[in-house]
């Protein structure tokens, strides 16, 4: 079981700085989130960090947020298509996907019965991550369609990110038993429940992270388990370092087992 940072956990440094401290910290790998930033956009570009810092590609994260719209076409097949390329060039095995949102409806309609094609079609796994219901005051809107909680419907593979599941107020837990074998992928942060996605340092909120780690162990889990947390309140780059340190420290000894400890 690897242990990989995304890259987006260095926000608002770049794609190149995450490799550069995936390196440094000595994570197993990162996981790419393709987005505004062209570095994120170019696989030989990537091909050569990865090369450099001698740090793998474990998995790329298709351009599915509001602010990647248009980030590798305004088409939403063509960015799966893309990714999965990506995936193949750089030696990584899954491509983390977001359900459609519910205004995206020729998408949605479409989405389960595509995402079977395409992952007929390659050995990359498209892990199709739990999202959240959006939240203002009290009033709450379903933004994604078929569902939110993708452990719902018949996907071949499943990513499991624990910071959504406290901003959906779901069991973690009990929303991994339901994804079962077909949880590929793991996104560790951690939350306390706000509206707002705030992908926390695992162990700094309430979700159940320690204990997810040693049941991943327990099963034998053979997926990726990928820190995306937050960091853009730093005041440094050694400050941002410091909380991807104790990120990794935190994931790792709990995949241990109660032995380390």
């Amino acid at each position: 079981m690897k242990v990989a940072l995304s890259t987006a956990s260095v926000y608002p440094e770049s794609t190149a700085t995450a490799f550069e401290v995936a390196a440094r910290l000595g994570y197993d790998g990162v996981e790419v989130m393709v987005w505004t930033d062209p570095v994120s956009q170019d696989v030989e570009a990537l091909h050569r960090l990865s090369e450099y810092h001698r740090v793998p590609v474990l998995a790329i994260h298709a351009p599915c947020l509001l602010i990647t719209q248009r980030v590798w076409s305004t088409d939403p097949w063509t960015k799966l298509q893309r990714a999965r390329a990506a995936a193949e060039r750089l030696g990584a095995d899954t491509v983390v996907v977001h359900p459609p949102f519910r205004w995206q409806r020729g998408y949605a309609r479409e989405f389960i019965r595509g995402v079977w094609r395409m992952a007929d079609e390659t050995d990359v796994r498209f892990a199709v991550e739990n999202m959240y219901p959006w939240r203002y005051r009290d009033r709450e809107m379903l933004a994604y369609a078929p569902d939110w909680d993708v452990a719902n419907d018949d996907y071949r593979h499943f990513t499991v990110d624990l910071s959504h599941a406290a901003t959906s107020r779901s069991g973690a837990l009990e929303m991994a038993a339901r994804m079962g074998d077909r949880l590929a992928h793991v996104h560790m942060g951690d939350g306390n429940g706000s509206a707002k996605d705030e992908h926390l340092v695992p162990g700094r909120g309430s979700q159940p992270c320690a204990e997810l780690l040693r049941q991943l162990t327990a099963t034998g889990f053979g997926g990726h388990v990928v820190v995306e947390v937050n960091t853009r309140r730093a005041m440094s780059s050694a400050e941002r370092e410091e909380d991807l340190a104790e990120a990794l420290a935190f994931t790792r000894l709990h995949l241990a087992g109660p032995a380390a400890r």
